[in-house]
């Protein structure tokens, strides 16, 4: 995805637009959203999955006569 010189260019003007106190919080903060988006993705898509089976079980009515 990313080529070895683009993440040097990266890393290097996030060094020196954040320095290197703020940083490694920067990327704590970063991995702890990331992990959040994941667990919630990840949570939606069991949820999805779990409705579907239990619609895929419901046995289906047979239609009722009109009168």
């Amino acid at each position: 995805m990313f080529s070895v010189p683009d993440i040097m260019v990266v890393s290097v003007l996030a060094l020196l637009l954040f320095g290197p106190d703020q940083l490694p919080k920067m990327m704590r903060q970063a991995g702890r959203v990331m992990r959040e988006v994941q667990n919630t993705s990840h949570s939606f898509i069991a949820e999805m999955e779990r409705a579907a089976d239990l619609d895929d079980r419901r046995p289906e009515e047979p239609p009722k006569p009109q009168p």
